[in-house]
This record gives C-alpha cells, structure tokens and sequence, in this order.
C-alpha cells in the first residue's frame, strides 16, 4: 500500500515594503511580530526593515526559501537594481530614491507571482510623489500593477482593472480613481460604467452579487433636472448588465446608497468617482479597511492608508490594516 500523499504546502504571500520614508515598513515588522505574517516573505530593502525594528531578519533568493528561514526570523527578498543607502535616508520625507525602491520592489513581486513563484501581493504604502520624483510614470499602485500584467498578456493589452475598497461592512468599487474630478467626470462613459459592474460582479469573490450603481449627480439626477449621466449613460450600462444576467440595479442616489449597502441591502456598490465612493468606507475607519485590485490575473491587496509621513519612526503606526489585507488575500486565494 503506497504512502498518502502529503498535502501541498501553498505558495507563499509576497509583502511589499511601500515606501521607505513611511510607516509601511514599520507595520509589517508589528504584523510580523503578531504572527500576522506566516507564510509570507516581505520585498524590500533589508536595513529599512531594520530600521523598522525587525528583530532578526533572513535574505531569500526566492519565495520558495522561506521554507529554509529559521523561526522567528522575517524573511527578505532583495530586489535586484534597489537604491542603496535607503536606510540612510530621513523618514517622513519625499525622496526620488524611495519612489524607485518601491516600484522595483512591485516590479519583482509581481514577476515572481506571474512566473508560479508566489500566490499573491499585499502592497504597503507608496507615495505618489516619491513615484513622480523618480520618473515612474504611473500615479499609483492600480495603473502600475494594470500596466505590469499587459506585458506579460498576449498582445500586450492592459487587462480592465478597477479598484475596491472593503471593511467588514461595506465594499465599494470605483469607475474612476486617481484623476482629477473635472477628467473623472469626462471619463464616467457607457463602457466604462459597464466594465466596472462587470468587473465587480466577477472579482469580489460571491456567486450572484447584488450590485447597487450609484449615480454621479445629486440626487442621482433628479430625472435630468441636475444632469443626463444617470438617464443617457449610468442606467444603460446598468440595463445591459442586467440583460448579461448580472443582478445590478440603479442608479441610486449616492449620498444614500451607501448606507442602504452597509445595512444589507446590497453587496458592493459602484462609485463614479474616487472620493463618490472613498469617503463612506474611510469614514467607518481605515484600521480595517482593504484595497483590493480586480480584474488582475493574480491578487492584490493593500492597507486602506497612505505612506503617514508625519507619524513615521514615532511608533504611532497602527498594523490592522496591513493585517487585514493579508488575511483578505488569502480569503480571495482560497474562495478561488
């Protein structure tokens, strides 16, 4: 009689670093330190750790030498091309060589997922401006990582990607994200509108969503008396939808839709704008708050929190977020 075979361990998560000059680093120290991190194996610069108060730390060639790293020991994979000298730089300060850093560490990681290395990334903070100081041509983490899954898509095509932001009462997905609300109006269009109930209904991880579209106007337009979005492209995009068999329904006003989704009413709700669709889940609190990129041929998690530049290396960090982003990770890991 042969052996059982012994059950397949899973591949390790990737945490990216964020920006060196920010808290990132220092919540995935307290995160590890929690054992909020087993399994995982963190992208980033070594010292930076360090300086974050890593109390002891392993430098892995690849995700697959974690099994190698001595307990109580945070795993490093370095880069190849990062900054040198990062510790050595001021915290709570934009720097061109921190913005690059952190792209690299994005760059790898999500070349070790593509390539069967890794099950998924959960990012930390990046600053967009550290990014813009370092000719990153990118303003965040979604067009960057849209734009490191078309190159290895055929054709090179960028694959359709919206961003959600979801606590333990609410989740919300964005038509538009980061641009300015005058473009972000121009770009609310049929298509798009389309794609992003599309995209929610596939990527949240539920059988049959119920997906509420908010409207762009005050009170959803009123009927056309505060503007045509609703009735000339929001509620087609939701009529086609619903003749593709997906259970959406709207436009809702947005100043009340959201309340009516916390309450149970739907699952997701689709936002026209960024601020439309942030404000209602950062104002329930970021501590547990998740930012999860749908439409990637891989998963990607993040803290609902910037880069916190003004409370960085003063021990006021707060690690849930971060936590919660590793544990949504492996949530949407194992619904697939």
């Amino acid at each position: 009689m042969s052996a059982p075979a012994s059950p397949v361990k899973p591949l390790p998560l990737l945490v990216t670093m964020g920006d060196a000059a920010g808290i990132g680093p220092e919540t995935i120290v307290q995160a590890f330190r929690a054992g909020a991190l087993a399994e995982a194996v963190v992208v980033g610069d070594r010292d930076v750790l360090r300086r974050a108060g890593a109390p002891m730390t392993a430098v892995v060639d690849a995700p697959a030498d974690l099994a190698a790293v001595p307990p109580g020991c945070l795993p490093v994979l370095v880069p190849p091309g990062l900054p040198d000298g990062l510790a050595a730089l001021p915290l709570g300060a934009v720097d061109a060589r921190n913005g690059a850093a952190a792209a690299r560490c994005i760059e790898h990681a999500v070349r070790c997922v593509q390539a069967g290395e890794a099950a998924a990334i959960v990012t930390a903070p990046i600053h967009k401006e550290a990014l813009a100081a370092a000719g990153v041509p990118f303003p965040g983490h979604t067009e960057l990582l849209q734009a490191l899954a078309a190159q290895a898509a055929p054709g090179g095509v960028a694959p359709p990607v919206r961003m959600m932001l979801a606590n333990d009462e609410l989740r919300v997905v964005l038509v538009t994200i980061h641009q300015s609300l005058r473009s972000a109006i121009d770009a609310v269009t049929f298509d798009a509108v389309l794609d992003t109930i599309r995209i929610a209904h596939a990527g949240i991880g539920l059988q049959r969503p119920r997906i509420a579209v908010a409207g762009l106007n005050p009170h959803a337009g009123e009927g056309g008396l505060f503007g045509r979005e609703e009735i000339e492209i929001i509620g087609p995009a939701v009529q086609a939808a619903q003749a593709a068999g997906i259970d959406a329904s709207g436009p809702y006003a947005p100043d009340t839709v959201f309340m009516r989704a916390r309450r149970g009413a739907f699952d997701v709700v689709v936002a026209m704008t960024h601020d439309h669709g942030l404000i209602p889940v950062k104002y329930l609190g970021v501590e547990q708050g998740v930012n999860v990129t749908l439409g990637l041929p891989f998963v990607r998690t993040s803290p609902d929190h910037g880069t916190a530049f003004d409370i960085a290396g003063r021990g006021l960090a707060d690690p849930s977020s971060l936590v919660a982003a590793v544990r949504a990770a492996r949530r949407i890991l194992g619904s697939r």
